[in-house]
């Protein structure tokens, strides 16, 4: 056996589904191994796109999606991608080709040390030391991203490594990982945590994406519906318990969270998302029930005084779009204010059913996001939607993904909020006015080219494009994209006024802390 076919029957052992990436030196032979194993390889056009459909692989699937990319900047293209399903903790894992060992230090072709640059931002790194040890690092990668607290895994694998073969005798195929086991709270913490929250005069639930990981909708539903509890989800858990709930209280949440007294944590950090659990946001009294994979999260921020951890598994434009694409669409949002808009006007009735920039505020997710779910949709959940909602900011981070969307013909429909900006844009009598040599001065910084027709993308390689200025139109082609193309790639480009979506440049849903300095 040859190193490339060792990669792919360890990958097969481990029930992987999907890679994602770009093949050159020293990998294609490993794409194309891959492939003769049976698995999906899906070929991208960026590889940090590529690295966000694995982690959302992840994050839908429970198991790791892969990113096969090239040495150097291939690999280092990864990094944001591997940093997003670390802070998310989605498993995933990246493997990486690089220069050949017998070359190290001589300056080499791509020449990088790729195992130290993945160490800061994944739970394991590993460099192959040989083409035996191939499969015992593919499921020790497997087996870190998925137990504890899961996250991104790297694996370095030498160039001479792909094409040299073995004895087939000699390789040991490792058995496929098994789901993590459950970890149980103690029955006394729990018993604690109950008369807690009975004695609250104003209990409230978080529901956050860490339920939905858990796949804890039923538990989670059963404990606001026979009890009546109310309840707000963070951006990504939206969905575990239904958005239009009559118990949802997420038009409220600023005034639900300061007078809450008991706060019920299903898998929600308190990060920035959750205003670190502090006044002001909070009352300064409030007692927190805390139920978390992770042990080293109980507590954080707050400390153990008000706490009660619970450490165990628990199991406009807009408007139109929300009343027109399918109950049980896939939703991915990305983009400042289109993703803020959103998350309050577009529902969500079913968990894992919404992607965004999530914990760590990533832009550029949308399109390796839509194709990783669109891929489950077409192998696992036919029927459902796929619909990415994003600004045209966004869009540009991946926007050549398009191609890769209809190269598999993946039915995703995309719907572009074109303010021409990133957050404020800039109208096209102003920016006609402009001098082309005073641009670099007099345009906004958040400006970006007026009217930019988008849809044509998506038209040149064959799907199907709109571009709409009015919501009488956008309804029209919602509903036509919904008929006559709903096994195809859409992208409908809507003209936002470049005000429209204007926000405070000082960001008044962070929460701010004064300087003791």
């Amino acid at each position: 056996m040859d190193g490339a076919r060792v990669i792919a029957e360890a990958l097969k052992a481990q029930d992987v589904e999907y890679v994602f990436g770009i093949v050159g030196f020293p990998v294609i032979e490993v794409g194309m191994a891959i492939q003769a194993a049976g698995i999906n390889y899906i070929g991208m056009r960026n590889e940090q796109a590529a690295s966000y459909a694995a982690g959302a692989i992840g994050y839908l699937t429970g198991r790791p999606g892969v990113c096969l990319v090239v040495s150097g900047p291939g690999m280092l293209n990864t990094i944001s991608g591997m940093a997003n399903a670390t802070v998310n903790c989605w498993p995933m894992i990246v493997i990486g080709g690089s220069s050949d060992v017998d070359q190290e230090s001589m300056g080499a072709f791509q020449e990088y040390p790729q195992v130290e640059s993945a160490r800061l931002c994944a739970k394991y790194t590993a460099r192959a030391s040989s083409i035996g040890q191939i499969p015992f690092y593919i499921e020790k990668a497997v087996r870190m991203s998925m137990y504890g607290r899961p996250g991104a895994c790297y694996i370095d694998i030498s160039g001479e490594m792909v094409n040299k073969t073995v004895p087939e005798e000699s390789i040991r195929i490792m058995p496929k990982v098994q789901p993590p086991p459950p970890m149980f709270a103690s029955p006394d913490l729990v018993e604690e945590a109950v008369r807690l929250l009975m004695s609250a005069k104003k209990p409230l639930i978080v529901v956050g994406k860490g339920a939905a990981y858990a796949r804890a909708e039923r538990n989670a539903r059963e404990l606001v519906n026979r009890y009546g509890f109310p309840f707000i989800p963070s951006p990504m858990g939206k969905g575990v318990v239904e958005d239009d709930h009559p118990q949802c209280v997420i038009a409220a949440r600023s005034r639900a969270l300061l007078q809450a007294d008991v706060i019920v944590l299903l898998g929600a950090r308190l990060n920035w998302i959750l205003h670190f659990g502090l006044p002001p946001r909070f009352n300064p009294d409030v007692k927190f029930i805390q139920v978390d994979i992770c042990p080293e999260e109980l507590g954080n921020n707050i400390g153990t005084e008000r706490l009660l951890g619970v450490a165990g598994d628990l199991n406009s434009v807009t408007k139109q779009v929300q009343k027109l694409i399918p109950r049980d669409s896939i939703i991915i949002s990305e983009g400042s204010n289109t993703m803020d808009i959103g998350r309050t006007v577009l529902l969500n009735h079913s968990p894992r059913h919404r992607l965004d920039a999530a914990t760590f505020g990533t832009m550029g997710v949308g399109l390796g996001f839509s194709i990783a779910a669109a891929l489950l949709v077409k192998d696992r959940w036919p029927g459902k939607r796929v619909v990415c909602v994003e600004g045209d900011s966004a869009f540009g981070f991946s926007g050549m993904e398009v191609e890769t969307i209809c190269r598999y013909n993946l039915p995703i429909l995309m719907i572009i909020a074109n303010n021409n900006g990133i957050g404020v844009g800039i109208d096209a009598e102003t920016f006609r006015e402009i001098e082309v040599k005073d641009r670099g001065i007099d345009i906004p910084a958040t400006g970006l080219m007026p009217d930019a027709r988008y849809e044509k993308i998506m038209e040149a390689f064959g799907g199907k494009g709109y571009f709409v200025t009015t919501p009488s139109q956008l309804e029209n082609v919602l509903q036509e994209s919904q008929t006559a193309y709903a096994d195809k790639p859409v992208v409908i480009n809507v003209a936002v006024s470049p005000q429209s979506m204007r926000k405070s440049q000082e960001f008044g849903w962070l929460t701010r802390t004064e300087s003791k300095l």
